[in-house]
């Protein structure tokens, strides 16, 4: 049995830095570095997961080239289970140009690829069920899984009992409360950004945002709000928590890597003050590294951040 299931959005990103404007049409601009690295929620937060000492199998689609191929094999020197990974010869896998300026900001060029073609009668539940949480990783940017389907697979895993979890990304097109209202309704962790959240519910101010999100019956709201740090609602607890200051490099990844400490710390069963502060610490040192998961320790590693911060945590 793993301890979690990450399924969703999985991503070979290619990376430019710093780019800080760009070239006029039909010209070159040269840049000191350029790289291929994994991207995709999924395998952001799978990896970040096994980095922290929690067994992570990972699923989704890839498509029969090269691009797959590294995303597969990459997760699997990471450490992650792949068993559960479906190869489709018709897509190409889902690939994402990211341009990171010299202040660490992203921006992208983006191709669903495989990511749009999972279909709920491919996934294997005896994998997805085989484990104590199921997060779903990239709601609104799944193409033919989004809605219905995603809801249905979300029904599926709690009614074995298994805690569901579930993160959103951000996408330009209309209608992401009539994909995401069903899914929410199976869903006990739900960790979007805030702008993700604030889109959705129409609300601005976190405490209303939350409470919106909540009324759907979902356990735990955590808000990833960057610089502001995160913010954290139950029917009955609010949890307010700033950032760690830290000198960021990339922030690529860094709201994956809060979910997989706040996962990790749902596993162990730690106060949800603590686990919010682990998972503030968790993206904090993921920004501190090029790539989705490069910054991220090991617990002990984390736990040694937080010292250093002069913070203690109490479960």
């Amino acid at each position: 049995m793993a301890d979690v299931v990450c399924l969703g959005i999985l991503v070979a990103d290619v990376f430019a830095r710093p780019v800080d404007e760009w070239p006029e049409r039909g010209r070159l601009s040269v840049v000191p570095e350029i790289g291929i690295g994994l991207g995709g929620c999924a395998a952001n937060t799978g990896l970040s997961l096994v980095k922290l000492g929690v067994s992570t199998r990972v699923m989704g689609k890839v498509g029969a080239d090269g691009f797959g191929t590294f995303v597969t094999d990459t997760l699997r020197r990471g450490g992650a289970d792949t068993s559960g990974l479906i190869v489709d010869d018709q897509p190409g896998t889902s690939a994402t140009m990211v341009m990171i300026d010299s202040q660490g900001e992203r921006t992208f060029i983006h191709s669903p690829g495989a990511n749009g073609r999972l279909r709920l009668e491919e996934i294997d539940f005896a994998l997805a069920t085989d484990c104590r949480i199921f997060h779903c990783a990239g709601a609104l940017v799944m193409g033919d899984f989004d809605g219905e389907p995603m809801a249905e697979c979300l029904r599926r895993v709690r009614a074995a009992g298994v805690t569901t979890s579930l993160d959103t990304v951000w996408n330009d097109n209309s209608g992401w409360m009539a994909k995401l209202e069903p899914c929410l309704r199976h869903t006990d962790i739900f960790l979007p950004s805030l702008a993700e959240a604030q889109r959705l519910t129409g609300e601005q101010e976190p405490e209303r945002v939350a409470e919106s999100l909540l009324a759907y019956g979902i356990g735990v709201v955590g808000l990833k709000m960057g610089e502001q740090g995160s913010y954290v609602r139950t029917a009955d607890r609010e949890i307010r928590m700033p950032a760690f200051r830290i000198q960021a490099v990339d922030g690529t990844g860094a709201g994956d890597a809060y979910v997989a400490g706040f996962l990790l710390g749902t596993l162990q069963g730690w106060d949800l003050a603590d686990t919010t502060r682990f998972a503030n610490a968790v993206g904090a040192l993921c920004t501190t590294g090029i790539g989705t998961t490069a910054g991220v320790r090991d617990v002990a590693g984390t736990l040694e951040f937080l010292r250093e911060q002069g913070v203690q945590l109490h479960s």
